[in-house]
């Protein structure tokens, strides 16, 4: 008996940091998909199919939006509020919600917890994290409280004042999250915002609150430290903020030009700005995705697979892996043997990895996209399109969601974790105890391009 118990705290013992998000994010869908199935869960008190259930705890969970149900009118206020814890846990993340309570019961952090609490953020040191998780904790609830008091200015005219408070908080956290789950139902199913497309309260606050929370906490750490002097931030802050504002602008004058052109101004310049954000990585639309021209719908999956940055609530790519593989493909062009931002060369490492995590990204979501595709007879654009939400962690669809098999469900339900958890962590999970080769093999060349 004590061997056993011996070889559990082993086995406990050598789980990595890697290993411990991607179960902890694992069990965490568990459990809300056991609570999501129950009677008490759904408005008509039956029993959820347990297969729906797992895919709303997962897309809850990785903060992604993609639904089989509409949220209004299926769940009851308890299932609601289920969705929404699962939402601020997927956001904030796990390892958050539980130094959050570890501070509030004035426990002491330990160096196995300031590990795991650097990894789940990005942080590219141990020193000051505990700091920054209790800037990330307070922050949080502060932006999500004040997204909710401009929120309701709206919608307590328009659904009452319980009601709109509850719509205010919810829609807050949903959008801070990334998360775009909406109780719009109660309008119209799936209608997400579309009846407040020319609404500049909602539209906007919707939209800071999504682009705050997809930038990163190590990016609010240097604009609390450091203000407008912008050139005292980190070299990652510097490119997440003009990656960020670059990939607003440019799919807004895109969106302002081509796509929404019968709108009035007011309203056209709303429907631009907000479809140029949603996308990386929220969910929301204030537009009927379907009526956009294949290219627009095309810029779309590629914010989608982009996403938001480092240690934010949002998923995808990053726009730090963006930005480091153009950054690389500038300095071959200009035959520089290293990539550089702000003055500041990048390491050969970085670049790689960045490489690795577009071809992981790329090969998942085009054969997903092409078995969906194959499997439900569907145009491959929107089985693409499909693909790149539940990657990105974005939940936008043109509205097949619903009607998919059970196995394009679980092909979802794959990408949205894989989106969340991210293809390094759980590839370092998978592979912690693999020793590489150390010998150094003969180098040759290879003709490429």
């Amino acid at each position: 008996m004590n061997d056993i118990k011996h070889d559990i705290k082993k086995r406990h013992k050598n789980l990595t940091e890697f290993r411990y998000i991607a179960v902890g994010f694992f069990l965490t869908i568990l459990s809300g998909a056991i609570m999501l199935s129950l009677p008490f869960s759904s408005r008509d008190g039956q029993w959820t199919n347990f297969l729906d259930s797992l895919f709303t705890a997962t897309s809850a969970t990785c903060v992604t939006g993609l639904v089989v149900f509409d949220t209004f009118r299926h769940w009851s206020i308890i299932g609601q509020l289920v969705i929404l814890v699962l939402i601020q846990i997927g956001g904030m993340g796990f390892i958050s919600i539980g130094v959050a309570f570890s501070m509030l019961l004035h426990k002491k952090i330990g160096l196995r917890q300031r590990d795991l609490m650097q990894e789940s953020v990005n942080a590219l040191e141990i020193g000051g994290i505990v700091r920054l998780f209790s800037m990330i904790i307070r922050g949080t609830f502060l932006i999500e409280g004040i997204g909710a008091v401009l929120l309701a200015i709206r919608f307590i005219p328009d659904f009452g004042i319980l009601r709109g408070i509850y719509f205010s908080v919810f829609h807050s956290i949903s959008a801070f999250c990334n998360a775009g789950f909406d109780l719009m139902g109660v309008k119209a199913p799936f209608s997400s915002l579309t009846d407040y497309a020319g609404n500049p309260v909602i539209s906007i606050v919707i939209a800071l609150l999504i682009a705050i929370g997809g930038i990163g906490f190590l990016t609010w750490e240097d604009i609390r430290t450091n203000g407008l002097h912008f050139q005292k931030y980190r070299m990652q802050s510097k490119v997440i903020l003009t990656v960020t504002g670059a990939l607003i602008l440019i799919p807004t004058i895109y969106f302002f030009l081509f796509e929404f052109t019968q709108a009035p101004m007011g309203e056209r310049v709303l429907l631009s700005f907000f479809q140029a954000v949603t996308p990386r990585t929220a969910g929301f639309n204030t537009a009927d995705l379907t009526a956009l021209s294949e290219t627009g719908q095309f810029v779309i999956i590629i914010l989608m697979l982009i996403g938001g940055s480092p240690g934010s609530t949002a998923g995808g790519m990053k726009t730090t892996t963006f930005a480091v593989l153009l950054a690389n493909t500038l300095a071959v062009f200009r035959r520089r043997e290293h990539p550089s931002f702000f003055n500041r060369r990048l390491s050969n490492e970085v670049v790689s990895q960045a490489s690795t995590i577009l071809i992981m990204y790329l090969v998942l979501f085009l054969t997903a996209g092409l078995v969906i595709s194959r499997v439900e007879n569907l145009p491959v654009l929107t089985c693409l399109f499909e693909t790149a939400s539940a990657i990105g962690t974005v939940g936008l669809s043109l509205g097949i969601t619903p009607q998919l098999s059970s196995i394009s469900h679980l092909l979802l339900i794959a990408l949205m974790f894989f989106g969340r958890v991210g293809g390094l962590t759980l590839i370092f999970a998978a592979l912690s105890h693999v020793q590489g080769n150390s010998a150094r093999l003969p180098q040759e060349r290879i003709t490429v391009g």
